[in-house]
């Protein structure tokens, strides 16, 4: 779940410091849009710029990257140290804008920057984006960085072999990348052999620069890709590209006038480090890529043929910052749409239930339970005055007016505690402690209602939440999940690989053992196995057997089950969003596959089938 930010500064150097008094305009917006990015991954950071207009034998390309703590400060404050070391080493030239772009590293027309959320491979310098591929050609140097995971990076490997390459490393992002770069050699040299007749070969550079057509080359590249992706890329001549796949899984938006074009994985970044209105910020239509060429034109163009859009629901549910209009409303009317089933579980009694949410990013879903609440008490408050008509005195309309939904924060999320003792039974006590509880507002026999944005593994609500709830001697403990149970892996963003890991699914394992239905799950496996020699475009998600003889309700009392220790004294229910609710809530993000199992891409399938082989023969790995 990655995010990017580019720059591409459509004026000289020059405008920019006449207008805004500086000649590091892009650096300091990549440093806000970075920032306000930094939600979509603490895992690391990079940053790299292309300058147009230098001599040959001057750097023209910088980058930096880092997977320190926090690693977008940690770059910025390196590159402000490069920029002030050059400036008072050079006082003289700090108003000259074209030295300063001549000599100053990290100043450019052109900017690229990325927060990591690992996923594919560990957290070493070498992993962080964006990644580089080097040549003595200008237009054969390819920066590239994404927000992507590609379910057949295998297969891109193999091709790129076939092609006569020996790929450095088998990551997804360098395999990416070469594939990207295969296509641009090849372009770059075609070019070439069509002009030379006519030109010298460094009067050939700008001519090939004008030439290079990256509408084809993402064509050629690109055709073979299955996954979600938010690709980005930069030619070491000035061209740049941002590609979004056709699902539309992964988020790309941009804005553009006549001083800048901006391209982001969310909208309010680009709002708020340009002060735009949220119809200014478009969105990047799926299959299409956005695509800004050295001499300043700029245009978006299809390079795949888009499929049903299935954009992910988890960026709307939580991942994504809250600030967008949008996914704040769907947020709250996740909460307003699980509401009928906390009446449910609560027998209607909202005078003697407490409500409450998990920190932090189910705060816009709790007020849209809220709301939901208020407006079912209300409907009681009517109901109860119009049944008592005149034999009400105004005293007993008072006390009814007055009763009001207990809203309280009771989770309190501590300081992220280290879990650097080395013993299991410690690291289990640690994550006891994760958060605390607001003592003295629950009375006893109280309901406690606590919402989630979601629940996965539900270790931290067993080991943790319920039992510090516990502790204030409710009558039951509802836990709401704003979201569906998640049974499925994510194989396109948020990396959750193994089905093993989801409370859902060990759930529905548990239930076929106790209703004598195990046989399911040895059936699966042969079926999973016997299609593993099957062309993508032919494979079937056989896990959802898993999952056919229950209905959601009978996981979700499972799960339930499972939740509550014996040192529990209250009784314990989780209630899930139903998929019907999700779908209206969040009317444009269709992508539920880790809820429903409909995987938008071919590889996807393939992806689920391969986890459940792991599952049945106890490999502890990803299946992509």
């Amino acid at each position: 779940m990655c995010g990017i930010a580019m720059v591409r500064l459509l004026k000289p150097l020059e405008y920019y410091k006449e207008k805004y008094g500086t000649a590091f305009y892009g650096v300091n917006k990549m440093y806000l849009l970075m920032e306000k990015q930094h939600n979509r991954g603490q895992d690391g950071a990079g940053f790299a710029s292309i300058k147009f207009n230098v001599n040959p034998g001057s750097r023209y390309i910088s980058r930096i990257r880092s997977n320190k703590q926090q690693p977008i400060q940690h770059i910025f404050k390196k590159i402000n140290q490069r920029i002030s070391e050059t400036v008072e080493a050079n006082p003289e030239k700090k108003d000259d804008v074209a030295w300063l772009e001549e000599n100053t590293p990290f100043i450019g027309n052109l900017f690229l920057g990325h927060a990591r959320y690992g996923t594919f491979g560990g957290n070493s310098i070498e992993n962080v984006h964006p990644f580089l591929r080097q040549s003595n050609w200008r237009h054969k140097n390819l920066i590239v960085a994404g927000n992507f995971n590609m379910t057949n990076s295998k297969q891109l490997l193999d091709e790129l072999i076939e092609l006569g390459q020996h790929p450095k490393e088998s990551t997804d992002t360098v395999t990416v990348m070469e594939k990207i770069g295969h296509f641009l050699d090849d372009q770059v040299e075609s070019i070439y052999q069509d002009i030379k007749e006519d030109y010298t070969k460094k009067e050939a550079s700008p001519v090939i620069a004008e030439k290079v057509d990256i509408v084809r080359i993402l064509k050629r590249a690109t055709r073979s890709f299955d996954g979600g992706y938010a690709l980005a890329g930069l030619l070491g001549h000035g061209d740049a590209f941002v590609m979004r796949d056709p699902a539309g899984i992964r988020p790309a938006f941009y804005y553009k006038d006549d001083e800048v074009l901006v391209v982001a994985s969310e909208r309010p970044v680009i709002q708020t480090a340009f002060n735009l209105k949220m119809e200014k910020v478009k969105e990047l239509e799926p299959g299409h890529a956005i695509i800004a060429k050295k001499n300043g034109k700029v245009s978006v163009e299809k390079i795949l043929e888009p499929l049903e859009k299935k954009a992910c629901s988890f960026e709307r549910i939580y991942f994504s910052r809250g600030g967008d209009a949008d996914i704040y409303q769907e947020r709250k009317d996740l909460g307003v749409r699980v509401f009928p089933q906390i009446v449910d579980s609560i027998d209607g009694d909202i005078e003697n239930t407490v409500f409450s949410y998990i920190p932090n990013t189910a705060e816009t879903s709790y007020y849209g339970m809220c709301e939901a609440a208020e407006d079912f008490l209300n409907t009681q408050k009517t109901e109860k005055i119009l049944a008592g008509g005149k034999n009400l005195s105004a005293k007993q309309v008072s006390d009814i007016l007055a009763i009001r939904p207990r809203f309280e924060k009771l989770a309190i999320k501590d300081a992220k505690l280290r879990t650097f003792i080395t013993s299991d039974d410690s690291r289990d006590d640690l994550v006891a402690h994760v958060y605390d509880v607001t003592y003295g507002v629950v009375k006893k026999d109280d309901n406690i209602v606590i919402i989630d944005d979601s629940i996965v593994r539900g270790t931290t609500l067993k080991k943790s939440i319920i039992k510090i709830l516990d502790r204030t001697e409710p009558k039951k403990i509802v836990v709401v999940s704003s979201a569906p149970q998640i049974r499925y892996p994510d194989c396109y963003g948020i990396d959750m690989a193994k089905l093993g890991d989801f409370i859902a699914f060990r759930a529905a394992i548990e239930l076929l053992k106790e209703t004598g239905q195990y046989q399911v799950v040895t059936d699966v496996y042969n079926k999973c196995i016997k299609q593993r020699s099957t062309q993508d475009s032919g494979i079937k998600n056989y896990v959802k057997e898993i999952y056919k003889p229950f209905t959601p309700e009978q996981i979700s009392a499972k799960i339930s089950e499972m939740l509550k220790t014996s040192e529990i004294n209250a009784e314990v229910q989780i209630i899930f969003q139903r998929i019907e609710g999700l779908h209206a809530a969040c009317p444009n993000h269709k992508g539920d596959w880790y809820f429903t199992g409909d995987y938008p891409t071919d590889g996807g399938k393939r992806v689920v089938n391969e986890a459940f082989i792991n599952f049945y023969e106890g490999n502890n790995r990803r299946a992509y």
